[in-house]
């Protein structure tokens, strides 16, 4: 069971917030949107009470299952790349923590699908009826990320926010010609970010953009 948080936003959580977004806007990050939405979504609401005091700083930190909340730089950069429209279709691969998942819904796609393959972290997903009640566009599921959900096919957008050892091919399948997937690539302590945009004609065009670090990507797995 998870436990009890503490949804409670003071004005010192929205100073903290302010200042991080300072520092993606230094940092590089252009895009209006994704800082606005960033600024709106308290990320101490994602993390254990103790984190509560640095919650706003620029750096990953644990949660369940033995996986993190991303850096938000990292979360503010994959977001930006995928450049996503109101009324997209989005499919995200690793829900972790939902600080990604929430961002991304507050863009204002038509729809956010998640997929979590670790069985504690998607129970206890189940537990956050704040952001269920204030995001009714966010679907969650349960299962092998490298699948993919055939069945809501075709996405707009697919985010992976894990370490792949390739690109899924099921995924590309189940990208919208003119979509977009935004994907760490390789198995070592570093994964370059790249960005796939599937062509009118089916052909990839492929972007490669800086280095980063993830958790493992693990196929035909869920725990």
């Amino acid at each position: 069971m998870q436990k009890k948080r503490d949804y409670s936003d003071t004005y010192r959580h929205k100073g903290m917030r302010k200042k991080l977004i300072e520092t993606l806007r230094e940092k590089g990050i252009t895009d209006e949107a994704v800082l606005e939405a960033m600024n709106k979504i308290p990320r101490h609401f994602f993390l254990e009470s103790a984190f509560d005091e640095i919650a706003y700083e620029n750096r990953a930190f644990p949660i369940s299952a033995d996986q993190t909340i991303s850096h938000p730089y990292t979360v503010a950069y994959q977001t930006q790349l995928l450049q996503i429209k109101k009324g997209d279709k989005v499919l995200e691969i690793g829900t972790g923590s939902i600080y990604q998942t929430t961002i991304l819904a507050e863009l204002g796609p038509q729809w956010v699908y998640t997929i979590e393959r670790q069985k504690k972290l998607y129970e206890e997903q189940q537990e956050y009826y704040h952001f269920k009640r204030n995001y009714p566009n966010i679907k969650f599921f349960f299962g092998d990320g490298f699948k993919g959900l055939p069945t809501y096919a075709p996405f707009d957008k697919i985010l992976i926010t894990a370490a792949a050892p390739f690109v899924p091919p099921m995924l590309i399948e189940q990208l919208k010609p003119g979509g977009m997937m935004v994907i760490p690539v390789n198995e070592g302590e570093a994964q370059r970010m790249m960005r796939i945009t599937k062509l009118s004609d089916g052909r990839l065009q492929e972007e490669l953009f800086d280095e980063f670090s993830f958790v493992p990507m693990l196929q035909g797995k869920t725990d």
